[in-house]
């Protein structure tokens, strides 16, 4: 065989001109695409490039599959309802909850008492999770400008500071304008078009009843009952047994930790924290009528030496004893926190109650257990302790009595259940890097998608998928495991009742 020349060789290994031609063209489209992403960076989103760009040279992209959409809405829908936060409340100034994305103000030195952690602590109020989700979302990792590869499109519209600001407006057509802009800018968009919305999330940040009016009048608006965002999935802090289509999400505490070692220090201390109490309330008391699960409560807590209660009944009110700090120095000091119903079935101060370390205790099942299937383990008496409401209201069961006679050894357990349960219950700080543990967000965030994908999955097989059932039973079909179809009796039938 003959061998190459030199000449040969050289001009066999020599780039022809089409080669250079491509090299420069993907090195002006890279210095293109990076001009975007700075001018994009500036202002606080973290874009990923579209498809074509996001090669790995080697390695996977950790994205695939994962990718997340968001609309840039105008800003009627968010930003302007931020600018007018004085009339989210009339008692209340709320425009200091709105800095920091929704955190609200620092608090300093770990709060009163120290019972917070010196970094990370925020008096953060209950509704401002639609600023939070959308401060996270614009930092998320897998961010993408090109809707052809998303998993999902989120719609960061803050439903729940407009509901806030007309709810108490007799004009129903003012209630519902602009939840009705906000359905008719979205059918008019290609990419709902796409799936009809059936990929598309929202947040709503306040309880679902907020938000289904019927026609014939009564609370909030009607959002939550126009066919189109009937084809979304809906996220809420408390989301109602009878519809298919939305999910709670657990309300904001008030710790936003930076870096895993903040998360993981935060637990030590609550394993090693002493609790001098067996329970203990926070709330206040409901005029309404004393045969409740709440006014039972306070008076049996009242009698006890081993309760103490944070609120009006307090042994020793002082002004400001409802402090996140004072709050939290109470719920730390016990191994059991009470949790009855709120305005609606669940409260903020269950997540409270969980970044204690305080196992909470409920008296109802729509409290928790119906609620934050994504968030919390199937098996409640793992982290968790049930009293039926008859039982504490119609039989004058003693709470302590219960509490007691729960062995040291399973309290041990469902401490540590509970502890560990703290990330997931959680929102870190949107700027944070690296971390590991997966926040209330993410797993949120992997939920939809996944509800999504098997929606994607029945168009591609032609055939059809149900998954939101509407009903007595609706909430059956939300606790069944992959692949079952069918549903049956259920220990909580006689709890759930429309």
């Amino acid at each position: 065989m003959k061998p190459f020349s030199r000449s040969t060789t050289k001009r066999g290994v020599r780039p022809s001109p089409t080669f250079y031609v491509v090299v420069l063209s993907m090195f002006l489209w890279a210095l293109i695409f990076s001009l975007h992403c700075s001018t994009t960076l500036q202002s606080g989103d973290a874009i990923k490039p579209p498809a074509f760009l996001s090669f790995r040279f080697g390695r996977p992209d950790q994205c695939t599959g994962r990718y997340v959409y968001m609309y840039d809405l105008p800003p009627r829908f968010n930003a302007d309802l931020v600018r007018d936060c004085r009339r989210l409340s009339a008692s209340t100034d709320m425009c200091k909850h709105v800095a920091n994305d929704g955190f609200g103000p620092p608090i300093t030195g770990g709060g009163d008492g120290g019972s917070l952690p010196e970094k990370g602590a925020y008096d953060t109020d209950q509704f401002m999770l639609g600023m939070i989700f959308h401060a996270r979302m614009r930092q998320h990792e897998c961010l993408t400008a090109d809707p052809t590869v998303a998993a999902a499109v989120y719609v960061p519209f803050y439903a729940g500071f407009d509901a806030a600001m007309n709810q108490d407006n007799s004009d129903l057509t003012v209630r519902d304008a602009l939840p009705q802009d906000m359905a008719d800018w979205l059918v008019r968009r290609p990419e709902w078009r796409a799936m009809g919305g059936r990929d598309h999330f929202m947040l709503v940040g306040r309880c679902t009843w907020d938000f289904l009016r019927g026609r014939d009048g009564g609370w909030g608006n009607a959002l939550m009952t126009y066919p189109a965002i009937r084809n979304m999935t809906v996220l809420s802090v408390e989301a109602s047994p009878w519809h298919g289509n939305d999910f709670a999400v657990p309300f904001p505490s008030h710790f936003h930790p930076s870096s895993d070692a903040e998360v993981i220090a935060w637990q030590h201390r609550m394993r090693r924290q002493e609790r001098q109490r067996l329970w203990c309330f926070a709330g206040y008391s409901r005029p309404s009528s004393k045969r409740t699960v709440r006014a039972q409560i306070m008076e049996q807590c009242g009698r006890s030496s081993r309760c103490a209660m944070l609120g009006e009944a307090a042994a020793t009110p002082t002004p400001g004893n409802y402090s996140p700090g004072h709050a939290m120095r109470l719920l730390e000091s016990a191994e059991f926190c009470l949790q009855p119903r709120g305005d609606g079935f669940t409260r903020k101060s269950t997540f409270d109650a969980i970044l204690a370390g305080c196992i909470p205790v409920f008296f109802h099942p729509v409290s928790a257990y119906l609620q934050y299937m994504w968030h919390l383990p199937r098996d409640y008496r793992s982290y968790s302790v049930f009293i039926p409401r008859d039982d504490l209201v119609g039989r004058n069961l003693s709470i302590e009595e219960v509490l007691r006679k729960i062995p040291p050894e399973k309290v041990a357990r469902m401490r540590e259940e509970v502890i560990r349960l703290i990330p997931t219950v959680m929102y870190r700080d949107p700027a944070a890097k690296g971390m590991h543990f997966k926040d209330a967000f993410d797993v949120a965030i992997e939920r939809v998608i996944d509800r999504v994908a098997k929606r994607r999955r029945a168009v591609a097989e032609g055939r059809e998928y149900q998954d939101s059932v509407d009903g007595d039973y609706s909430w059956k079909y939300d606790l069944l495991e992959d692949g079952q179809k069918d549903i049956g009796p259920h220990e909580f039938d006689r709890y759930v009742a429309t």
